[in-house]
């Protein structure tokens, strides 16, 4: 990623005009034309009569993205993300702001959006390439890799009216991707596509990032938002709310849509308190905490939060309780992690997660997880919690980052937490705080008794499992290939 800028949004906002009639936008355009015409002769006062609402979709948006930057845009439906595509897209004109977008853009905003249905895949091709700015020749260079790419087979020559979705996804990205793009735009589309061609798809976006293409990611999939985006912006009701790291971005998210605290169920019998008016809690000794002297000051760092609780302290140690850093494949590491409660909150959940060199997620899991029972129903104001979390690191060797959290949820959910689904259990907890990369550990192969470093297994994690062999006798004759028999004449 270079000082480039290739996109650059300022100030832009969008309105629209709402009308609860048909009758009232014939109305308003008599009286428009009726009040300039009045203003232009002295007659009436250039003051027209309004017979619609106005409904604005952006209010003063501004981001700019750097060459070779992949932008996250996140928020809820109707929050103004397509609008905002949309407008860098050159489809809509906004209302005020300008907006500069250098180099050719291909953008998959909607499913069909530049294809004939009638047409069939190949001639879609040259179809959207023509739209896209390419001429025959260089559509001719590329039709082969596209239709490499889109891996949809004879349907090639089929109708796309006959087309999944999946496989119009397919042939939409396949165009996109093959159209040498300065600025690629992508807005939900791949949701549709199957897991495989996802991956194909990202491993071909992380090589345009590389030859310097800006991508603008709109998805619902936090997790998408958090491995493939460096920055993302955060709308709310058409403004602005956060731009900036993705993974933060991300939290502030979770933070703006959770439940209400109504909804969530939280005890409200304490308000907030100022630090100075916090009862002393004995910091001495505990069953779990063994030198307070260890631990580190939580205060400096970035912590996004809804202001209900803080984290003060925390320390990485090995399973013999000293701190540490550095691991081997296997090794047991002991997370220690405080917070303060401003207000009262229901059951506390407190959790790690540990991201790789590429930000991926390998592990995330905490007290809900681990069923921790809790015999408190809440917990006031001035509450230390503090939690202590062992992890067996039998992950890949590398550098890894790591996160902590604290999150709330009600009684009621906490205990038929095992007769909830996902999405319900998901829907009740209320995010509090939580701190991005918080510290770094390191892993390396384990070193073996007799012989030097030994790798435990491959790739990203140690999964849990059983390996058997069983052994049989056979005629080996059944499974060799069948000599012939040539006789020289």
């Amino acid at each position: 990623m270079t000082s480039e800028i290739v996109i650059d949004v300022v100030n832009v906002s969008k309105r629209y005009e709402s009308y609860s009639k048909p009758q009232d936008r014939l109305k308003q355009a008599l009286m428009s034309g009726l009040c300039q015409t009045g203003a232009s002769l002295g007659i009436v006062k250039n003051k027209k009569p309004t017979y619609y609402q106005e409904f604005w979709a952006l209010q003063n948006v501004s981001v700019q993205v750097r060459k070779g930057e992949t932008l996250g845009i996140i928020g809820r439906n109707g929050s103004g993300k397509s609008t905002l595509l949309q407008i860098i897209a050159g489809i809509l004109t906004p209302t005020s702001g300008n907006v500069i977008a250098k180099g050719r853009l291909a953008a998959l905003l909607e499913l069909g959006s530049g294809f004939n249905p009638e047409f069939t895949g190949k001639e879609n091709i040259f179809l959207n390439g023509y739209i896209l700015g390419l001429n025959q020749t260089e559509i001719q260079q590329r039709y082969e890799q596209i239709v490499e790419f889109a891996d949809i087979g004879d349907f090639i020559n089929q109708p796309v009216k006959t087309y999944s979705s999946g496989m119009f996804v397919r042939l939409a990205f396949a165009v996109q991707a093959h159209v040498n793009a300065d600025i690629v735009i992508i807005d939900e589309a791949l949701a549709v596509g199957d897991i495989f061609f996802r991956q194909k798809c990202y491993a071909h976006l992380e090589k345009l990032k590389e030859s310097g293409t800006v991508i603008l990611l709109v998805s619902h999939s936090m997790n998408e938002i958090e491995q493939h985006c460096e920055r993302a912006i955060l709308l709310e009701n058409g403004k602005s709310f956060f731009l900036g790291n993705a993974v933060e971005a991300t939290k502030h998210y979770y933070l703006l849509h959770q439940p209400t605290r109504q909804e969530a169920q939280q005890p409200t019998v304490n308000q907030l308190v100022s630090e100075q008016h916090i009862q002393k809690v004995n910091t001495n000794k505990t069953d779990i905490w063994d030198d307070n002297s260890i631990f580190i000051d939580a205060s400096q760092l970035s912590q996004v939060t809804n202001h209900m609780a803080k984290c003060t302290r925390y320390v990485l140690c090995d399973n013999s309780g000293n701190p540490c850093t550095r691991f081997s494949q296997g090794d047991i590491a002991v997370f220690y992690y405080e917070f303060l409660l401003l207000q009262a909150i229901a059951i506390p959940l407190g959790g790690i997660v540990i991201r790789n060199d590429k930000g991926i997620i390998v592990h995330g899991k905490g007290s809900l997880e681990h069923d921790v029972d809790v015999s408190l129903e809440q917990f006031k104001a001035g509450t230390l919690i503090r939690c202590q979390q062992k992890i067996t690191l039998k992950l890949q060797p590398g550098e890894y980052s790591f996160e902590l959290g604290l999150a709330s949820v009600n009684p009621k959910s906490y205990k038929d937490k095992s007769f909830l689904n996902h999405d319900e259990l998901f829907s009740k907890i209320m995010r509090i705080c939580h701190l991005p990369d918080v510290g770094i550990l390191s892993i390396k192969m384990r070193t073996g008794d007799r012989v030097g470093s030994q790798l435990t297994h491959h790739g990203i994690a140690d999964l849990p499992g059983e390996f058997m062999f069983t052994f049989s006798k056979c005629d080996a004759e059944l499974f060799l290939p069948q000599r012939t028999e040539t006789t020289a004449i």
